[in-house]
């Protein structure tokens, strides 16, 4: 529209200093042109993901592959009471990374009134279900917990899809947040979550409307290694059970994360070892993670979130993501953080 009517100004011979303003608006929209063009050719000939993967305060990522694309799931890093809504990020190359903003929010979840945080997602049956922790309980006369949003589509929108927690106990003396959903390979899907330095893991309904008993009559077990503190996860590699989580203080730079392998999604688990932890020259507080792995490849990539040198703000988090290797054992090789962050790797 803009050039429509310059050009129609050009066709009625302007005076002197019409002649400028026209001179001076090609000239900016030339300098607009030119920055789209080169901003579209820095995004293509970008090589690494770079660390931080996208700009913006977030943390606690849960990682996903959906519909041949990449998926990242973070907390919206900000104090409790703005911590009130969720994005989430795509990609087909683990480089390029589209924001796709307020997938849900409080107003969706009408018992949810501060701090949602720690997303997990799952597909199922044509559906995606986002699991969360709010309000941040201290005890269980305050309403909240864990709970499950849905949605047809991995961006949403999603909506409450309970009308209420779906877990608003303290039990084993775990806060209940910071959950992580496995599907074993007999089809069961446990729910393994925990703060307050205690892990527990139970059983799902298939539906995910609840929880459902163990043979023993026991909903819950716990299964708390050494050293936990929060940020549960678990995967399957050779058959073998890696349970993995974060420790030390969140706000502090001794946020790292460990690993234990078991034989089943019960354990025990002994501690191993560090895999993630702060690099005084690159960040601080690397910790509370995922894993994605390239199917069908031995390509793991560990997606965390840490904090950059300088920054005092506990909230100042943001989300990177660094190759994760193992060795001939199978054990997890320490990761190295890098500004750098991890090749293209095309889905396809």
């Amino acid at each position: 529209m803009g050039c429509k009517i310059i050009f129609a100004l050009i066709s009625l011979q302007p005076s002197k200093n019409m002649r400028k303003v026209i001179y001076h608006s090609l000239l900016s929209i030339g300098i607009v042109i030119s920055w789209s063009a080169g901003m579209a050719q820095q995004a293509t000939d970008k090589k690494t993901s770079g660390n931080p993967v996208f700009p913006g305060w977030y943390a606690d990522p849960e990682g996903a592959i959906f519909n041949k694309q990449y998926w990242i799931y973070p907390t919206y890093s900000a104090p409790y009471n703005q911590q009130v809504f969720m994005d989430a990020f795509s990609s087909k190359d683990l480089v390029n990374w589209t924001k796709h903003g307020h997938i849900v929010d409080t107003a969706a979840i009408k018992w949810a009134k501060r701090a949602m945080w720690a997303p997990a997602i799952v597909n199922k049956d044509g559906k995606y279900f986002l699991f969360f922790a709010a309000n941040d309980i201290q005890n269980e006369q305050q309403e909240g917990g864990i709970g499950v949003a849905v949605a047809s589509k991995p961006e949403g929108p999603y909506k409450d899809y309970l009308g209420k927690p779906l877990l608003d106990k303290i039990v084993n003396k775990a806060q209940p947040i910071d959950q992580f959903v496995f599907h074993d390979k007999d089809g069961q899907y446990y729910m393994i979550y925990g703060g307050w330095g205690r892990c527990n893991i139970t059983k799902l309904k298939n539906d995910f409307t609840g929880l459902t008993p163990f043979e023993d009559g026991n909903t819950f077990k716990e299964i708390t290694p050494k050293g936990y503190v929060e940020g549960p996860i678990m995967f399957i590699r050779n058959n073998k059970y890696y349970f993995m989580w974060s420790e030390g203080g969140w706000t502090g730079p001794d946020y790292r994360v460990a690993y234990a392998i078991g034989d089943s999604p019960f354990g025990p688990f002994e501690r191993i070892g560090t895999v993630l932890q702060q690099d005084a020259a690159v960040a601080t507080g690397a910790g509370h993670h995922s894993v994605l792995q390239f199917p069908g490849s031995n390509d793991w990539y560990i997606v965390y979130h840490r904090r950059s040198l300088g920054e005092t703000d506990g909230n100042h988090r943001v989300t990177c993501i660094d190759k994760m290797e193992f060795d001939e054992n199978g054990f997890i090789k320490p990761v190295k953080i890098t500004f750098e962050g991890v090749p293209k790797k095309t889905l396809k």
